[in-house]
Protein backbone atom coordinates (compact mmCIF):
# COMPACT_ATOMS: atom_id res chain seq x y z
CA UNK A 1 0.00 0.00 0.00
CA UNK A 2 1.36 3.45 -1.02
CA UNK A 3 1.89 5.90 2.29
CA UNK A 4 0.20 8.92 -0.01
CA UNK A 5 -3.77 9.31 1.07
CA UNK A 6 -5.64 11.12 -1.53
CA UNK A 7 -8.91 12.94 -0.47
CA UNK A 8 -12.60 12.32 -2.43
CA UNK A 9 -15.75 14.67 -1.97
CA UNK A 10 -19.05 13.74 -3.02
CA UNK A 11 -22.29 15.62 -2.00
CA UNK A 12 -25.27 13.07 -2.46
CA UNK A 13 -28.45 14.44 -1.06
CA UNK A 14 -28.98 13.84 2.71
CA UNK A 15 -25.12 12.91 4.28
CA UNK A 16 -26.83 10.21 6.78
CA UNK A 17 -26.77 7.98 3.31
CA UNK A 18 -24.11 8.63 2.08
CA UNK A 19 -21.66 7.13 4.45
CA UNK A 20 -22.03 3.48 4.63
CA UNK A 21 -21.83 2.85 0.90
CA UNK A 22 -17.78 3.51 1.08
CA UNK A 23 -17.12 3.14 4.81
CA UNK A 24 -15.65 -0.38 5.74
CA UNK A 25 -14.50 -0.39 2.41
CA UNK A 26 -10.46 -1.74 1.58
CA UNK A 27 -8.48 1.19 1.11
CA UNK A 28 -11.09 3.60 2.97
CA UNK A 29 -9.58 5.21 6.13
CA UNK A 30 -12.01 7.70 7.07
CA UNK A 31 -15.47 8.85 5.68
CA UNK A 32 -17.25 12.45 7.66
CA UNK A 33 -19.95 14.05 6.94
CA UNK A 34 -19.81 17.82 6.23
CA UNK A 35 -20.67 20.95 4.50
CA UNK A 36 -19.17 22.31 1.29
CA UNK A 37 -19.25 24.74 -1.80
CA UNK A 38 -20.60 27.04 0.14
CA UNK A 39 -19.43 31.16 1.52
CA UNK A 40 -20.08 30.72 5.13
CA UNK A 41 -17.00 29.73 7.47
CA UNK A 42 -17.97 26.90 10.01
CA UNK A 43 -21.72 26.70 9.26
CA UNK A 44 -23.97 25.25 11.61
CA UNK A 45 -26.76 21.81 10.19
CA UNK A 46 -29.70 24.38 10.56
CA UNK A 47 -27.81 27.36 8.45
CA UNK A 48 -27.16 24.78 5.96
CA UNK A 49 -30.49 23.50 5.61
CA UNK A 50 -32.13 27.46 5.23
CA UNK A 51 -30.22 27.27 1.71
CA UNK A 52 -28.71 30.86 2.53
CA UNK A 53 -24.87 29.71 3.09
CA UNK A 54 -24.59 28.11 -0.31
CA UNK A 55 -23.35 24.46 1.29
CA UNK A 56 -24.38 21.23 0.07
CA UNK A 57 -24.60 18.18 3.13
CA UNK A 58 -21.15 15.90 1.88
CA UNK A 59 -18.74 13.30 2.18
CA UNK A 60 -15.47 13.41 2.60
CA UNK A 61 -13.53 10.03 1.81
CA UNK A 62 -9.82 9.49 2.41
CA UNK A 63 -8.48 6.88 0.82
CA UNK A 64 -5.40 5.00 -0.40
CA UNK A 65 -5.64 5.16 -4.10
CA UNK A 66 -3.45 2.25 -5.08
CA UNK A 67 -5.87 -0.24 -3.34
CA UNK A 68 -9.52 1.65 -4.07
CA UNK A 69 -9.03 3.50 -7.39
CA UNK A 70 -11.04 6.67 -7.76
CA UNK A 71 -13.13 5.49 -10.35
CA UNK A 72 -14.62 2.81 -8.31
CA UNK A 73 -15.73 5.62 -5.55
CA UNK A 74 -16.71 7.47 -8.30
CA UNK A 75 -18.96 4.57 -9.68
CA UNK A 76 -20.17 3.90 -6.17
CA UNK A 77 -21.38 7.51 -5.66
CA UNK A 78 -23.75 7.57 -8.63
CA UNK A 79 -25.51 4.35 -7.21
CA UNK A 80 -26.14 6.13 -4.39
CA UNK A 81 -28.38 8.98 -6.05
CA UNK A 82 -30.67 10.25 -8.62
CA UNK A 83 -28.23 12.10 -10.75
CA UNK A 84 -31.23 13.81 -12.87
CA UNK A 85 -32.75 15.61 -10.04
CA UNK A 86 -31.65 19.24 -10.13
CA UNK A 87 -33.55 20.65 -6.83
CA UNK A 88 -32.32 17.92 -4.67
CA UNK A 89 -32.56 14.35 -3.45
CA UNK A 90 -35.69 12.26 -3.19
CA UNK A 91 -37.63 13.37 -0.33
CA UNK A 92 -35.13 15.74 0.59
CA UNK A 93 -35.14 19.17 -1.16
CA UNK A 94 -33.25 22.51 -1.78
CA UNK A 95 -29.78 23.77 -2.70
CA UNK A 96 -28.40 21.98 0.53
CA UNK A 97 -29.25 18.55 -1.21
CA UNK A 98 -27.96 19.08 -4.83
CA UNK A 99 -25.57 16.54 -5.95
CA UNK A 100 -21.74 17.51 -6.85
CA UNK A 101 -18.31 15.74 -7.14
CA UNK A 102 -15.90 18.02 -5.78
CA UNK A 103 -12.84 17.28 -6.99
CA UNK A 104 -9.41 17.63 -5.58
CA UNK A 105 -6.63 17.59 -8.74
CA UNK A 106 -6.89 17.57 -12.87
CA UNK A 107 -6.95 13.73 -12.27
CA UNK A 108 -10.12 13.68 -10.28
CA UNK A 109 -11.61 16.17 -12.36
CA UNK A 110 -10.85 14.42 -15.33
CA UNK A 111 -12.07 10.79 -14.07
CA UNK A 112 -15.68 12.71 -12.56
CA UNK A 113 -16.46 14.40 -15.93
CA UNK A 114 -15.66 11.37 -18.39
CA UNK A 115 -17.87 8.74 -15.82
CA UNK A 116 -20.90 11.62 -15.59
CA UNK A 117 -20.35 11.54 -19.54
CA UNK A 118 -20.75 8.00 -20.40
CA UNK A 119 -23.14 7.89 -17.60
CA UNK A 120 -25.45 10.60 -19.83
CA UNK A 121 -24.60 8.60 -22.93
CA UNK A 122 -25.62 5.80 -21.69
CA UNK A 123 -29.66 5.75 -21.90
CA UNK A 124 -29.70 4.46 -18.21
CA UNK A 125 -31.96 7.84 -17.15
CA UNK A 126 -34.81 9.25 -19.45
CA UNK A 127 -33.26 12.79 -18.15
CA UNK A 128 -30.22 14.34 -18.88
CA UNK A 129 -27.48 14.03 -15.79
CA UNK A 130 -27.52 17.54 -13.86
CA UNK A 131 -24.51 16.28 -11.38
CA UNK A 132 -22.00 19.21 -11.16
CA UNK A 133 -18.68 18.77 -11.25
CA UNK A 134 -16.70 21.35 -9.37
CA UNK A 135 -12.88 21.97 -7.71
CA UNK A 136 -12.81 21.17 -3.68
CA UNK A 137 -13.81 23.79 -1.86
CA UNK A 138 -12.92 24.48 2.32
CA UNK A 139 -14.53 21.07 3.95
CA UNK A 140 -16.53 21.72 7.36
CA UNK A 141 -17.05 18.68 9.88
CA UNK A 142 -20.63 18.62 11.03
CA UNK A 143 -21.90 18.02 13.98
CA UNK A 144 -20.87 14.95 15.95
CA UNK A 145 -24.61 13.80 16.13
CA UNK A 146 -24.28 13.98 12.05
CA UNK A 147 -21.13 11.57 12.33
CA UNK A 148 -22.06 7.82 11.70
CA UNK A 149 -25.83 7.87 11.81
CA UNK A 150 -26.57 4.41 10.12
CA UNK A 151 -24.15 3.50 13.00
CA UNK A 152 -25.46 5.33 16.21
CA UNK A 153 -28.97 5.19 15.38
CA UNK A 154 -29.09 2.07 12.89
CA UNK A 155 -32.71 1.49 13.07
CA UNK A 156 -34.11 5.27 11.87
CA UNK A 157 -31.10 5.19 9.10
CA UNK A 158 -32.76 2.24 7.26
CA UNK A 159 -36.67 3.34 8.29
CA UNK A 160 -35.18 7.43 6.65
CA UNK A 161 -33.32 5.70 3.80
CA UNK A 162 -36.56 3.81 2.93
CA UNK A 163 -39.03 6.03 3.46
CA UNK A 164 -37.34 8.82 1.71
CA UNK A 165 -37.15 6.58 -1.53
CA UNK A 166 -33.65 6.60 -1.69
CA UNK A 167 -33.81 2.56 -0.97
CA UNK A 168 -36.33 1.53 -3.72
CA UNK A 169 -34.96 4.13 -6.76
CA UNK A 170 -31.19 2.75 -6.24
CA UNK A 171 -32.89 -1.31 -5.95
CA UNK A 172 -35.13 -0.13 -9.56
CA UNK A 173 -32.51 1.70 -11.47
CA UNK A 174 -28.88 -0.13 -10.49
CA UNK A 175 -29.90 -3.90 -9.98
CA UNK A 176 -29.30 -5.92 -12.65
CA UNK A 177 -31.91 -7.32 -14.77
CA UNK A 178 -31.12 -11.25 -15.29
CA UNK A 179 -32.51 -13.29 -18.22
CA UNK A 180 -33.38 -15.94 -16.35
CA UNK A 181 -33.60 -18.56 -19.50
CA UNK A 182 -30.10 -17.25 -20.88
CA UNK A 183 -28.89 -18.03 -17.63
CA UNK A 184 -29.99 -21.61 -17.21
CA UNK A 185 -28.13 -21.91 -21.08
CA UNK A 186 -24.78 -20.58 -19.60
CA UNK A 187 -24.57 -22.07 -15.87
CA UNK A 188 -24.77 -25.64 -15.07
CA UNK A 189 -27.09 -27.28 -13.75
CA UNK A 190 -25.49 -26.74 -9.94
CA UNK A 191 -24.68 -22.92 -10.92
CA UNK A 192 -28.57 -21.90 -11.71
CA UNK A 193 -29.91 -23.60 -8.87
CA UNK A 194 -27.37 -22.09 -5.83
CA UNK A 195 -27.17 -18.68 -7.44
CA UNK A 196 -31.05 -18.28 -8.91
CA UNK A 197 -33.17 -20.81 -6.82
CA UNK A 198 -31.26 -20.33 -3.45
CA UNK A 199 -29.54 -23.98 -3.39
CA UNK A 200 -27.12 -25.47 -1.36
CA UNK A 201 -24.55 -27.92 -3.06
CA UNK A 202 -23.21 -30.83 -0.88
CA UNK A 203 -20.40 -30.69 1.53
CA UNK A 204 -17.18 -32.26 0.48
CA UNK A 205 -18.41 -32.16 -2.80
CA UNK A 206 -17.78 -29.00 -4.35
CA UNK A 207 -15.01 -27.58 -6.28
CA UNK A 208 -13.31 -25.18 -3.98
CA UNK A 209 -14.01 -26.43 -0.43
CA UNK A 210 -10.49 -27.53 -0.38
CA UNK A 211 -9.12 -25.55 -2.81
CA UNK A 212 -5.59 -24.21 -1.03
CA UNK A 213 -3.93 -21.97 -4.12
CA UNK A 214 -3.43 -18.33 -3.96
CA UNK A 215 -6.43 -16.16 -5.26
CA UNK A 216 -9.46 -14.50 -5.56
CA UNK A 217 -13.00 -16.04 -5.46
CA UNK A 218 -15.47 -13.99 -8.19
CA UNK A 219 -19.47 -13.46 -8.79
CA UNK A 220 -19.58 -16.21 -11.64
CA UNK A 221 -22.17 -14.26 -13.20
CA UNK A 222 -20.68 -11.03 -12.86
CA UNK A 223 -17.27 -11.15 -12.07
CA UNK A 224 -17.08 -9.42 -8.87
CA UNK A 225 -14.58 -9.98 -6.48
CA UNK A 226 -15.79 -11.44 -3.54
CA UNK A 227 -13.58 -13.53 -1.52
CA UNK A 228 -9.78 -13.73 -1.31
CA UNK A 229 -7.90 -17.06 -0.66
CA UNK A 230 -5.80 -15.38 2.35
CA UNK A 231 -9.23 -14.95 4.50
CA UNK A 232 -9.81 -18.86 3.20
CA UNK A 233 -9.51 -21.48 6.02
CA UNK A 234 -10.78 -24.91 6.92
CA UNK A 235 -14.12 -24.59 8.96
CA UNK A 236 -14.46 -28.93 8.41
CA UNK A 237 -18.18 -28.02 7.35
CA UNK A 238 -17.21 -28.87 3.61
CA UNK A 239 -17.70 -25.81 1.96
CA UNK A 240 -15.34 -22.78 1.16
CA UNK A 241 -15.25 -20.94 4.29
CA UNK A 242 -14.03 -16.94 4.62
CA UNK A 243 -13.36 -14.41 7.33
CA UNK A 244 -14.28 -11.73 5.51
CA UNK A 245 -15.43 -10.64 1.68
CA UNK A 246 -12.69 -8.54 -0.05
CA UNK A 247 -14.76 -5.50 -0.53
CA UNK A 248 -17.87 -5.58 1.83
CA UNK A 249 -20.01 -3.46 -0.87
CA UNK A 250 -20.09 -6.30 -3.25
CA UNK A 251 -22.44 -8.03 -0.72
CA UNK A 252 -25.35 -8.07 0.79
CA UNK A 253 -27.15 -9.60 3.85
CA UNK A 254 -30.38 -10.71 4.86
CA UNK A 255 -32.32 -12.66 7.16
CA UNK A 256 -33.50 -16.19 5.88
CA UNK A 257 -35.79 -18.00 8.14
CA UNK A 258 -36.02 -21.23 5.68
CA UNK A 259 -35.80 -24.43 6.64
CA UNK A 260 -36.95 -23.72 10.55
CA UNK A 261 -33.96 -22.11 10.81
CA UNK A 262 -32.77 -17.95 11.33
CA UNK A 263 -29.20 -17.72 9.24
CA UNK A 264 -27.91 -14.57 8.01
CA UNK A 265 -27.92 -15.15 3.99
CA UNK A 266 -25.69 -13.87 2.09
CA UNK A 267 -26.09 -12.46 -1.73
CA UNK A 268 -23.67 -10.66 -4.26
CA UNK A 269 -24.74 -7.24 -4.18
CA UNK A 270 -24.82 -6.78 -8.16
CA UNK A 271 -26.04 -9.65 -9.81
CA UNK A 272 -28.22 -10.37 -6.46
CA UNK A 273 -27.09 -13.93 -6.47
CA UNK A 274 -27.62 -16.40 -3.58
CA UNK A 275 -23.91 -17.18 -2.34
CA UNK A 276 -23.98 -18.92 0.90
CA UNK A 277 -24.86 -17.80 4.85
CA UNK A 278 -22.64 -16.06 7.51
CA UNK A 279 -22.60 -16.97 10.91
CA UNK A 280 -20.53 -16.02 14.28
CA UNK A 281 -18.58 -19.22 14.46
CA UNK A 282 -15.35 -18.23 12.68
CA UNK A 283 -12.07 -17.33 14.12
CA UNK A 284 -11.99 -15.01 17.00
CA UNK A 285 -8.59 -13.78 15.94
CA UNK A 286 -10.19 -12.44 12.84
CA UNK A 287 -13.56 -11.32 13.43
CA UNK A 288 -15.49 -14.09 14.63
CA UNK A 289 -17.37 -14.54 11.32
CA UNK A 290 -17.68 -17.53 9.06
CA UNK A 291 -18.67 -16.67 5.44
CA UNK A 292 -19.84 -20.21 4.66
CA UNK A 293 -20.07 -19.95 0.79
CA UNK A 294 -21.00 -22.34 -2.19
CA UNK A 295 -18.76 -22.93 -4.79
CA UNK A 296 -21.17 -23.08 -7.63
CA UNK A 297 -22.56 -19.19 -7.16
CA UNK A 298 -17.87 -18.47 -7.66
CA UNK A 299 -15.30 -18.59 -9.93
CA UNK A 300 -12.03 -19.42 -8.74
CA UNK A 301 -9.35 -16.62 -10.46
CA UNK A 302 -4.91 -17.98 -9.47
CA UNK A 303 -2.88 -15.22 -8.42
CA UNK A 304 -1.06 -15.75 -11.63
CA UNK A 305 -3.73 -15.14 -13.81
CA UNK A 306 -5.22 -12.37 -12.58
CA UNK A 307 -3.39 -9.36 -14.09
CA UNK A 308 -4.19 -11.20 -17.29
CA UNK A 309 -8.17 -11.40 -16.22
CA UNK A 310 -8.29 -8.08 -15.42
CA UNK A 311 -7.91 -8.24 -11.34
CA UNK A 312 -4.20 -6.58 -11.17
CA UNK A 313 -5.88 -3.80 -8.51
CA UNK A 314 -6.35 -6.43 -6.27
CA UNK A 315 -3.03 -8.22 -5.99
CA UNK A 316 -1.93 -5.62 -3.47
CA UNK A 317 -3.92 -8.61 -1.51
CA UNK A 318 -1.27 -11.15 -1.27
CA UNK A 319 1.75 -8.36 -0.42
CA UNK A 320 0.91 -8.15 3.18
Amino acid sequence: MTAKLEKATFAGGCFWCMVQPFDTRPGVQSVVSGYTGGHVENPTYEQVCSDTTGHVEAVQITFDPEVMPYEELVNTFWQQIDPTDPGGQFNDRGESYQTAIFYHNERQKEIAEQSKQALDESGKFSKPVVTKILPAKPFYLAEEKHQDYYKKQSFHYRLYKKGSGREDFIKSNWEMKLDKEKLKKELTPIQYHVTQENGTERPFQNEYWDNEEEGIYVDVITGDALFSSRDKYDAGCGWPSFTKPIDSYQVTEHMDTTHGMIRTEVRSQRSNSHLGHVFEDGPKEAGGLRYCMNSAAMRFIPKGKMKEEGYERYLYLFDK
